[in-house]
């Protein structure tokens, strides 16, 4: 639902659109649609948004903001990441509240994925 002061939508540049499109579409179930050759809209995420061609990616060592996906089994979703194309920027670590990876898709962006669930499949409290 919209709402006034909510985060509605979110966009990241992409130098690498369609192997972008292919890799969050393989590793997350994310859908897409093309509006011209330069933008496509995503949808499946959680949140909906969008990438556009550019040159530049969205990387925390620059200051931009980290995007923060989650996942129940952490060990089989940076498998899968790894395996769509992804790189592990960052391997699987602890920090208050749970446990995070970062990579970089095709383009170079930036991600996480957090889980709070321990290795040893207990809840954090």
């Amino acid at each position: 639902m919209k709402a006034t002061g909510k985060i509605n939508y979110v966009e990241f540049p992409a130098s690498q659109l369609e192997q972008t499109k292919r890799f969050f579409s393989d590793a997350f179930g994310w859908e897409f649609v093309d509006y011209g050759p330069d933008y496509t809209a995503f949808s499946e995420a959680g949140i909906d948004g969008g990438f556009y061609r550019s040159e530049l990616a969205a990387d925390t060592d620059t200051g931009s903001a980290l995007i923060v996906l989650y996942s129940h089994d952490l060990e089989a979703m940076q498998r899968k990441v790894q395996e769509c194309g992804g790189k592990i920027k960052k391997a699987i670590f602890a920090f208050p509240g749970g446990r995070r990876f970062h990579f970089t898709d095709p383009s170079g962006n930036e991600f996480a994925v957090w889980s709070d669930i321990l290795a040893d499949a207990t809840q954090i409290a």
